[in-house]
C-alpha cells in the first residue's frame, strides 16, 4: 500500500497481550491494577518531594523526574491495551501507531538516561563527597534532565521518521501489545535494512553506553563501600545498591532481550517478546516506586506528611 493513503485509512492490528479470549477478563484487571498502582505510587513520589525541603536534593530532583517519565512511560501503552481488551478490537490507526511509537521511545530512553544520571549521582555522593556540591548543583542538575530530553527526543524522531518511509501491507497483525519498532519492521513489505543498521548502531548505543556507565559507577561505589569500617553503614548501602541493581538488571536485561537480540516470527516468539515488553514497560515502573522509596526513611517521612496533608508545594536549591 503506498504511504500517501496509509495516512488516512490504513490500520494496523495490534497482536495484544494474549490470544487467548478467555484470559481477557483477568489480563484486563490484572494490567488496569498495575497502571494505577505505576500511576499513584509515581506521583506520590512527586508530591512528597516536591512538597518536602529535605528531599530538595539532586538525588531526588533526578528520581521526580524518574517518576515523571514512568508516568508517561506507562501511559503511552497500556491505556491503548486496556482499550483494545475492553472494547475486543486490536486495531490502531497509522498516525495513532507513529504517534505511539514516538513517545514510546521517547519516555523509553529516557528512563535509560535518567537511571544513568542517577548511577552518576552517587558515584559521586559516595566517592566525592567533599566536591558533590560544586558538582551536582541545581543549575547542572537541570541542565543534565533537559540534554537527557533533548537526546531522547532526537533519537526517537529518527527512528519513527524511517518507519514512516516504510510501506505495509494492509491489516497486518502487529506481533506485540503496542507499536514497537522490531514488530512494525517484521510487518513492512519494504526494505528494512537501514532501519535495522540504525537500530542497532544507535538503538545499542543508547541502550549499552548508559548501562556501562551504570555498571562502572556501581564498580566505583561497591569499591568505596567496601573501605567503609562499620558493617552497619556497609550493609545498609549493599541493600540500597543492591534494590537499585535489581531494577537495572531487569530493566536492562529485557530491553536488550528486545531490541539487540534477533527473534523469529512463530507463536512461541511472539509471546516470549510480548512477556519481555511487559517486564520493562509496566513491571518496572510499578517497582520503581518501592524500590526507591519504602527502603528511604526520608521519602518515607515525606509521603507520611503528604498523605495526612501536612505539605506545602515548593522547590528549593538543590
Amino acid at each position: 500500500m503506498e504511504r500517501g493513503n496509509q495516512t488516512s485509512i490504513f490500520e494496523f492490528l495490534l497482536w495484544g497481550l494474549s490470544e487467548w479470549p478467555e484470559q481477557q477478563h483477568i489480563l484486563f484487571l490484572l494490567f488496569l491494577w498495575m497502571y494505577m498502582v505505576t500511576v499513584a505510587g509515581n506521583l506520590l513520589i512527586v508530591l512528597a518531594i516536591g512538597t518536602d525541603t529535605h528531599l530538595h536534593t539532586p538525588m531526588y530532583f533526578f528520581l521526580a523526574s524518574l517518576s515523571c517519565a514512568d508516568i508517561l512511560f506507562t501511559s503511552t501503552t497500556v491505556p491503548k491495551a486496556l482499550v483494545n481488551i475492553q472494547t475486543q478490537s486490536r486495531s490502531i490507526s497509522y498516525a495513532g501507531c507513529l504517534a505511539q511509537l514516538y513517545f514510546f521511545l521517547t519516555f523509553g530512553d529516557m528512563d535509560i538516561f535518567l537511571l544513568a544520571t542517577m548511577a552518576y549521582d552517587r558515584h559521586v555522593a559516595i566517592c566525592h563527597p567533599l566536591h558533590y556540591t560544586m558538582v551536582m548543583s541545581l543549575q547542572r542538575c537541570i541542565l543534565m534532565v533537559t540534554v537527557c530530553w533533548t537526546l531522547t527526543s532526537l533519537v526517537a524522531m529518527t527512528h519513527t521518521f524511517l518507519i514512516f518511509q516504510l510501506s505495509f501491507c494492509s491489516r497486518k497483525i502487529v506481533p506485540d501489545f503496542f507499536c514497537d519498532l522490531g514488530p512494525l519492521m517484521k510487518v513492512s513489505c519494504s526494505d528494512t535494512q537501514v532501519n535495522e543498521l540504525v537500530l542497532i548502531f544507535l538503538g545499542g548505543a543508547v541502550i549499552l553506553i548508559p548501562f556501562m556507565l551504570i555498571l562502572v559507577s556501581y564498580i566505583f561505589i561497591v569499591s568505596a563501600i567496601l573501605r567503609v569500617p562499620s558493617d552497619q553503614g556497609r550493609h545498609k548501602a549493599f541493600s540500597t545498591c543492591g534494590s537499585h541493581l535489581a531494577v537495572v538488571a531487569l530493566f536492562f536485561g529485557t530491553v536488550i532481550r528486545a531490541y539487540l537480540c534477533p527473534s523469529s516470527s512463530s507463536s512461541n516468539s511472539v509471546e516470549e517478546d510480548t512477556a519481555a515488553a511487559v517486564l520493562y514497560t509496566v513491571v518496572t515502573p510499578l517497582l520503581n516506586p518501592f524500590i526507591y522509596s519504602l527502603r528511604n526513611k526520608d521519602m518515607k517521612r515525606a509521603l507520611v506528611r503528604l498523605l495526612r496533608g501536612k505539605a506545602s508545594f515548593s522547590w528549593g536549591q538543590a
